[in-house]
């Protein structure tokens, strides 16, 4: 389970927005991009080029650019 406080600081890299985990602890969410990034093992893995696009969501406001 990643620490509270750790979650309190972590933001998505492409917009800045704070991201939320799942129940499980092994995806960090950001709702705004539509994007999720893995954690392996308490460790965040949070660079641009990792995030996977959220299963069932339209798309991205980073679309296009």
């Amino acid at each position: 389970m990643l620490d509270p406080k750790l979650l309190e600081i972590l933001a998505c890299p492409q917009c800045r927005q704070a991201v939320v985990p799942d129940e499980k602890h092994q995806w960090l969410y950001c709702n705004r991009c539509a994007v999720r990034y893995r954690v392996e093992g308490e460790i965040p893995i949070m660079l641009p080029d990792e995030a996977e696009k959220v299963p069932g969501t339209a798309g991205s406001h980073r679309e296009g650019k």
